[in-house]
This record gives C-alpha cells, sequence and structure tokens, in this order.
C-alpha cells in the first residue's frame, strides 16, 4: 500500500465572535420568574429551583419525578438547562420537607423549632430511617438525571435552604443538624454516586461548628463546587480573613479547575440588589471583578431584570465562566489541526469537543484552565480547506443551545 505523501498544512482563515451567554454560564433566574425569563430571553441560560424531598417521593420506593421532570422541560424548552437544589429545612415554612412514611417513622419526632423567628419544620436526624432515605434519594437521582443534559448543576446541603446553616436557630448535631459522622458518609456517598453531574456545597460548609471538612481533611479531595449566597455583600472579601473569603479559601483555591463555582447574589439590603450590577457595584468593586477573583460560572440574581437593563445583564453574563477562542487551524485536504484557548475566568465543566465539518477531533476542553491551549488534530478525509465548517460540540447541551468561539485568523 502505497504510503501518503508528508502533510503539507496550510493556515486555514476563520473569523467568529462570542455574542451570547455561553452554555452552564451567566446570571440565573428561577425557574418561576416568568416576566424575567421572557424579558432576558437568550441572555439568561440557567434556571434555578428548590424543591422539597417530599415533592418526589410519595412513599416507600415510590419516586415520582414529575415535578422535576416539569422543571426541567420549561427551562429546556426555552434553551436553557437548570440547577437544582432540594431542601430539608426552610425557615417559616412549616410544611414537611420529606416524605409522610420517614416523618411518621417510629424513629423519627415531627417538630417545629423556630429560625430566624418564624416556626419551622426540622426533621429528627437521630432517625436511621431519615437517614438511609437521604441516601437512598441521591441515588436515585443520579441514577434518573446524572446524564440528562436538561440538568446543569446539582446544589446539595443541609439546614436552612440546604446551605449549611441553621442561622438563629437550634443548632444541635445528630437531632436538628446531621451529625459529622452521617455528613461524611452522604459526601462520599455522593462522591461516589455522581459519574457525570457536577455538585456543590454552600461555602458555609466550611465550619467546623456544623461540618466534618476540618477534622477529615480527606473529604476536601472530594470533587464537588462551591456556592456563596451572600455574594458581593458589603464587606465580602475586604481581607483573607472576612467569612466569605476565609470559606472559600478554606477549600483550596485550585477547586474551580474540576468543579463550578457560582452563588447568589445577597440579600443583605435592597440598596445591593439594586446596586449589585452597577459599574463599580454596590460598594467600590464591580462583578465583573468578583467573578475573575472566584472564578465564577454563575450567579443567581432573579431580581436583577427590576434593576438592571437586558444589556448590561448580558455584559456581567458574558463575564463569567469559560471563553474559547480558537488560536489556529490548519489542513492538509485530508487532515486538520486545530489548537484552542480558554480566554474565560473559568473552565467548562463537561466533554466539549473541536469539531471540523462534524467530526470530532478527539480532544476534549472539558477542564481547560483560563488561559491555556490545547491542541487538536484528526484526519476527517478529503475536504475544501476554503469552506471548512468548524464548531464546538457536546452532548450535554439542550437543543438551542451553542458553544460558540472567537477567532481572528487571516
Amino acid at each position: 500500500m502505497p504510503r501518503r505523501a508528508k502533510a503539507v498544512y496550510v493556515p486555514v482563515p476563520l473569523q467568529a465572535t462570542i455574542d451570547r451567554v455561553q452554555p452552564m454560564t451567566g446570571i440565573v433566574l428561577w425557574n418561576d420568574n416568568a416576566s424575567g425569563l421572557a424579558a432576558l430571553g437568550d441572555d439568561v441560560q440557567l434556571e434555578f429551583a428548590y424543591f422539597k424531598y417530599s415533592d418526589v417521593v410519595t412513599g416507600p420506593g415510590t419516586y415520582n419525578w414529575a415535578p422535576v421532570d416539569a422543571r426541567l422541560a420549561s427551562a429546556a424548552a426555552r434553551g436553557h438547562q437548570m440547577i437544582v437544589r432540594f431542601h430539608d429545612t426552610y425557615p417559616g415554612h412549616t410544611t414537611i420537607s420529606i416524605p409522610s412514611h420517614v416523618a411518621n417513622a417510629a424513629d423519627h419526632v415531627i417538630g417545629y423549632q423556630s429560625v430566624e423567628g418564624e416556626q419551622t419544620f426540622v426533621p429528627d436526624w437521630r432517625s436511621a430511617t431519615l437517614r438511609a432515605f437521604i441516601l437512598d434519594f441521591y441515588s436515585k437521582f443520579a441514577q434518573r438525571y446524572d446524564l440528562d443534559p436538561r440538568l446543569a448543576f446539582l446544589q446539595v446541603g443541609f439546614g436552612s435552604y440546604a446551605e449549611y446553616h441553621l442561622w438563629d436557630g437550634p443548632l444541635t448535631l445528630g437531632r436538628t443538624f446531621p451529625s459529622k459522622a452521617f455528613q461524611q458518609q452522604f459526601l462520599e456517598h455522593l462522591g461516589a454516586t455522581f459519574a457525570q453531574t457536577s455538585w456543590s456545597l454552600s461555602i458555609d460548609a466550611a465550619s467546623a461548628t456544623y461540618s466534618p471538612f476540618s477534622a477529615v481533611s480527606s473529604l476536601r479531595q472530594l470533587r464537588f463546587g462551591l456556592f456563596d449566597d451572600s455574594f458581593m455583600h458589603e464587606t465580602h472579601s475586604s481581607s483573607n480573613s472576612e467569612y466569605n473569603r476565609a470559606s472559600w479559601l478554606f477549600f483550596g483555591n485550585t477547586r474551580y479547575q474540576d468543579s463550578p463555582a457560582g452563588g447568589e447574589f445577597n440579600y443583605y439590603s435592597d440598596y445591593d440588589q439594586a446596586h449589585v450590577l452597577d459599574p463599580n457595584g454596590p460598594w467600590g468593586r464591580s462583578f465583573e471583578s468578583f467573578a475573575s477573583q472566584y472564578r465564577i460560572s454563575y450567579m443567581i440574581g432573579n431580581d436583577q431584570p427590576g434593576y438592571q437593563t437586558r444589556a448590561r445583564i448580558r455584559q456581567a453574563a458574558l463575564a463569567t465562566g469559560y471563553a474559547f477562542r480558537i488560536t489556529a487551524l490548519s489542513s492538509d485536504g485530508e487532515c486538520v489541526q486545530m489548537s484552542v484557548r480558554n480566554e474565560g475566568v473559568a473552565p467548562i465543566y463537561y466533554d466539549a469537543w473541536p469539531a471540523v465539518d462534524g467530526h470530532r477531533l478527539g480532544t476534549s476542553l472539558k477542564g481547560l484552565l483560563p488561559n491555556a491551549e490545547r491542541s487538536a488534530s484528526a484526519c476527517i478525509g478529503p475536504h475544501a480547506i476554503a469552506s471548512l465548517t468548524v464548531a464546538i460540540e457536546s452532548d450535554r447541551l439542550v437543543p438551542g443551545q451553542q458553544i460558540q468561539f472567537n477567532a481572528s485568523l487571516p
């Protein structure tokens, strides 16, 4: 068989511009914010929803995923993906958040506590039935949704809002909040259960009072992201010992390399909400500055359509997550070579493949760090160099989503 002549690669011209918010990044609205979602359109790529465990589980081993599926489907119909969080305690809510067969089990005492000054259902973590249920729930959730492109990220946790605290409430580990031993079991279970979906914890899990991370340092080796639900308050990051900053630092400054960093604009004051996306933020620092510092992929900003223009929200969203640039493209008529750099502030956390004429080049961009570059090549068969179709493809997108790239190759 004759040997193929040595390839002579020639540069391929390519011009492209990222002009829309990228999948799995940006400013997040709640899934039920119909007016905000309508106003922002494709300038939102992520939607958020809370659930109670009792929304899904109606009896022993009986899982009705319809409420979750409905949210995922409604977001996907808009070309968006979801961030989902289940909570066991929600201050001011007395509705029982766990299935009735768990709440009424012989080893579980239904109780209400004052949390943030309001009567609140708080589960009884002495209950082995409850603990077993929680582990089984996330096993079942992973079986159903781990590979579902409608789900971008999962947020998990215990206590108020599942944010890993019971602020202004009666903290008793092993009763009103899970014991550290069970938390360790839970975290290790999640690490073993989810193969694809990125799951995240509140930065409040840094607390040695609440969590086992200080005592069991190996838990920090698990691959999970972080979310900060009081982002950009007045003293946020004023020093390395400031609460939020110290909590981020506790989990290490390289966690973003494998798992997403996100959160929610703080609700400490109406002023903060109104001005958080001002050019200099509410307290002298822009959102873009914080996004770069913390490698933010997403930020819940449900009220922002009432305070900021669509153009400003888009601008802020484009300052989050990844942003790819094709820095080199060449072809010899049968094979192609390409180099891609990440010009964003964070990686993409799912596989995304450079592709030419529908052929994926075999090098995923997953985990490509900011300012880093990867090269890929493939022999795709004879082709017209002047009319190559270049794309970045991913199986973790919903219809209508597109990973764009910048390019300025003469």
